[in-house]
């Protein structure tokens, strides 16, 4: 794997000198690196194996602060002008979202003085750090769960990951969604119509409107919409046979998911919990669990990796399957 051609969109909109520094880190660390994070006036630092590390000026990686490069004001000021492309006024919306989309489906979070018009955020202004955040496509990581989330008579279920931050439900979620959009030969699956609300720009990856991401060819995408409007919007636009979202959490995303449902549409979606106990205790989520909105759960950690799949249940919470499992590792 060519890890720099990879990244290549990312080290564009590195400040110079970071990235002269990020290019030092060798190619074996370079591709597990998760997340790169710039705040002025403090160390450089990375994010790999859900492990937090510190990058000296060398690209030498270690748990030591002390040998950290320190990022300047001057790197983030050119860190804006090389993700906005020197235009902050076309990316506005996003700014205003704390977040802009590069190409190639990276996603750079961005924090600084909120801009207040009327009560709601306008802007940010005086940008202090960045996230830039490495977007992990693994195509087949699903495979040996699809099984569990077929129907017998080749439908798809009714579908909640359920994750921790950070244990790769978008990266299995993305995956879902290509193989039922695309077809499963090995099961007799025809491929569906799928329509995805992509909130935070994360499952398809979208730039300029077209996805980064490999997420299906049947596969309608509704980029940086809320999920409550964005899930109506696709039932009356595009009439998907299959909706897809990324971490519901809010009321109105759990009344959309109802209307969806009460359609005959199938819904595929994630939230952040540990496990259904967890789910319960929310008094948002909890009728989703009580009034069987979904049909499996499948429930993820990062015991053996980020994606590694715990538990699979059905919509009466029986085991179907028992991790821990992940792509190329199992454990018994």
């Amino acid at each position: 794997m060519n890890t720099r051609k990879n990244f290549e969109e990312v080290l564009y909109a590195l400040p110079p000198s970071v990235r002269e520094v990020i290019t030092k880190i060798p190619d074996d660390l370079l591709q597990e690196v998760e997340e790169i994070r710039l705040r002025v006036n403090r160390p450089l630092t990375v994010y790999l194996k859900n492990e937090e590390k510190f990058v000296s000026k060398e690209g030498t990686i270690s748990f030591s602060p002390s040998l950290a490069y320190i990022v300047t004001s001057e790197d983030c000021e050119k860190a804006l002008q090389l993700i906005s492309k020197s235009s902050l006024y076309a990316f506005e919306e996003e700014i205003r979202n704390g977040y802009i989309t590069l190409k190639g489906g990276y996603r750079v979070g961005i924090v600084g003085k909120c801009v207040l018009e009327n009560g709601y955020i306008k802007t940010l202004k005086n940008i202090s750090g960045y996230n830039y955040r490495i977007s992990k496509e693994i195509i087949g990581v699903a495979e040996e769960i699809l099984k569990y989330l077929i129907t017998p008579s080749k439908d798809v279920y009714n579908i909640l990951i359920i994750s921790p931050p950070q244990c790769g439900k978008t990266t299995l979620l993305r995956d879902i969604t290509r193989w039922i959009s695309n077809g499963i030969d090995f099961l007799g699956f025809k491929g569906k119509k799928v329509g995805v609300v992509d909130e935070r720009s994360e499952i398809a990856g979208c730039y300029n409107g077209i996805p980064q991401m490999d997420v299906g060819i049947r596969t309608d995408v509704l980029d940086g919409c809320p999920k409550a409007y964005g899930m109506i919007m696709l039932i009356r636009s595009m009439s998907p046979e299959v909706v897809v979202t990324d971490e519901i959490g809010k009321k109105e995303d759990v009344e959309a998911i109802h209307e969806v449902l009460n359609t005959g549409v199938k819904i595929i979606t994630t939230v952040h919990a540990n496990d259904i106990e967890d789910l319960i205790k929310r008094p948002v989520l909890k009728d989703v669990i009580s009034l069987r909105y979904f049909e499996r759960y499948v429930i993820l950690s990062n015991r053996l990796g980020a994606g590694t799949v715990e538990i699979i249940l059905d919509e009466n919470f029986n085991t179907l399957f028992k991790g821990p499992y992940r792509r190329g590792r199992t454990e018994k």
